[in-house]
């Protein structure tokens, strides 16, 4: 086939020959299709005022679910509302990932003002001046921008402006966000824009009227917010207004797992606000982490009832300064109700050791003694707890049932760890310490077993929980003197082992010694040996040394 092909190009080359060259057919180069033509895409528009402007603002991102990943390459979504006169502004600054990074707008600050005011006027209805209420202080429009940038008063304008954006919660669902953009750029051009933005996080945290759903006005607060997060600078401490409105409206709408990942960082963020600000002391970081706490309890995450009590325990670390004071009470007998009722958790020497806590043996003596009673001892001694105060649980609103649980749980760990020299626990021993029937002994051993408590084996046969691991609830004094012992007696085994392992080397040398002597006598006797022999000695000698 492929050589038929080739007959036929030289047929044609030699017909084309004989033509003359007038008539001979012309050979034109291969050239690459032309480009494609790039279509820009109409942005959709809205309109804040008929009246001419200048102005644009883009969108971050659409209304979509809160704090989703979104995509490096975005459609355009701008929205226009006249011809645009003045460069683009972009703000892009490493913040918190997953939430909107970007944030456009165009326009003199005097022109979009007007603008925003105008359109908050048309929001709230006959009687709003606002338009002509800012215009005395946003300079001359008969003079040239630059005379009339200098006689505005930014602040004046700025604080008439915030305090009447509470509308926007009642604009249109699809120009909610770029009204809020819009303003954040004009808060972002005052001298002191930390002045505003508390009252504007205040605004987004407040359910927006005009969404069709209220996790759809969740969500596009939160795209706000997360804009407005990644404008400002990391060491700024107006981010943490905005972080503790995020965390506000995420607690709200139940998305705290979407949350999660981005608050690793938050201790390193206070930190810098403690050390960067004078306006941010310990009541700011304890509200943020109550905040937390607080989101994280009304979640359906399995792991957040831990994450709420951790976060909770941060805030009553804050308040450590005046350990008697009566919010330090409040927060250490929450911080402890909540310890108690999580199932899940069980070590309580975090709480133990904070001064506020130790406070409540005097100002809650009942309080105090409950906490020792899950610290060390068992459920007996629970059980004569609750004969001595026979309405505290219920009036707590404490769970006598995931109490009643937790202690067995615990006193079987203190059996587990108790028998540390017999590794074995009985199982007549477990029912008898932890009041259970017999015939439910096992399943509490495999429930004591999966809580992370304890490690070991079930024989049946024996009647015997076979113990390979068991916690120590309280790690004190007694304790260390016990892991001191252990040590001693590893020591004194590896000192045996040592001396047993240079025993059998000596003796492994001068085994090898007398074999090599073996051949040195008989080759005085007129033996010399052959060369197998003589590299075989060679190696032994090789290793003995």
């Amino acid at each position: 086939m492929v050589g038929r092909r080739r007959r036929r190009r030289r047929r044609r080359r030699r017909w084309h020959q004989l033509l003359p060259p007038a008539l001979r057919p012309v050979v034109l180069p291969l050239l690459p299709p032309p480009p494609l033509p790039r279509v820009k895409s109409q942005p959709s528009t809205w309109a804040l005022v008929h009246p001419p402007a200048t102005a644009r603002t883009s969108q971050a991102s659409p209304a979509t679910p809160p704090l989703q990943p979104k995509d490096p390459h975005p459609p355009s979504n701008a929205t226009q509302a006249a011809p645009v006169t003045s460069k683009t502004t972009t703000t892009l600054i490493a913040g918190m990932p997953g939430l909107p990074r970007l944030s456009l707008v165009e326009g003199a600050f005097e022109e979009l003002a007007q603008e925003l005011a105008t359109y908050i006027d048309s929001i709230r209805g006959e009687g709003s001046n606002l338009a002509s209420d800012i215009l005395p202080n946003l300079g001359d429009a008969e003079k040239p921008a630059e005379e009339r940038a200098a006689d505005t008063d930014k602040e004046a304008v700025l604080k008439k402006l915030v305090a009447a954006s509470s509308a926007l919660n009642s604009a249109p669902e699809r120009e909610l966000q770029a009204a809020y953009n819009l303003l954040i750029h004009l808060i972002h051009q005052a001298p002191k824009p930390q002045i505003f933005l508390p009252r504007v996080c205040h605004f987004l945290t407040s359910p927006i009227s005009s969404a069709s759903s209220p996790q759809t006005g969740n969500g596009i607060a939160l795209g706000i917010l997360g804009t407005l997060f990644n404008t400002i600078q990391p060491e700024d401490v107006s981010r943490y207004h905005v972080l503790l409105a995020i965390v506000t409206v995420v607690g709200r709408s139940g998305t705290y797992i979407n949350l999660r990942p981005q608050l690793a960082d938050v201790d390193e963020w206070v930190k810098q606000w403690e050390a960067t600000s004078e306006d941010f002391d310990s009541e700011d970081a304890q509200k943020l982490y109550l905040e937390i706490s607080k989101a994280a309890a009304a979640s359906n995450s399995p792991d957040a009832a831990e994450e709420s009590y951790l976060y909770l325990l941060k805030a009553l670390r804050t308040a450590q300064d005046e350990p008697s004071s009566s919010e330090a009470r409040e927060l250490s007998i929450r911080a402890l109700k909540t310890a108690l009722e999580n199932e899940k958790h069980f070590d309580f020497q975090d709480l133990t050791s904070l001064d506020s806590v130790q406070a409540l043996r005097k100002s809650d003596e009942t309080w105090s003694d409950l906490l020792e009673l899950f610290v060390d001892q068992s459920f007996d001694d629970f059980m004569d707890f609750k004969e001595s105060n026979p309405s505290f649980l219920s009036e707590q609103k404490l769970s006598e049932d995931v109490l009643d649980r937790k202690m067995r749980l615990l006193t079987l760990c203190t059996l587990a760890a108790q028998a540390s020299e017999t590794r074995t626990l009985p199982y007549a021993t477990i029912s008898r310490q932890l009041q259970i029937p017999a015939e439910e002994t096992e399943s509490w051993v495999i429930d004591c077993i999966r809580s992370g408590l304890v490690e070991g084996k079930l024989s049946q046969q024996r009647q015997e929980f076979l113990i390979h691991r068991a916690t120590q609830r309280v790690f004190g004094e007694k304790q260390w003197r016990e892991v001191a012992s252990r040590l001693e007696t590893w020591r004194s085994s590896l000192v045996n082992v040592l001396a047993v392992i240079r025993q059998q080397k000596q003796e492994y040398i001068t085994e090898k010694e007398a074999e090599m002597a073996g051949p040195e006598v008989r080759s005085g006797q007129g033996y010399r040996p052959d060369r197998r022999q003589r590299n075989q000695g060679g190696m032994m000698a090789l290793e003995v040394e």
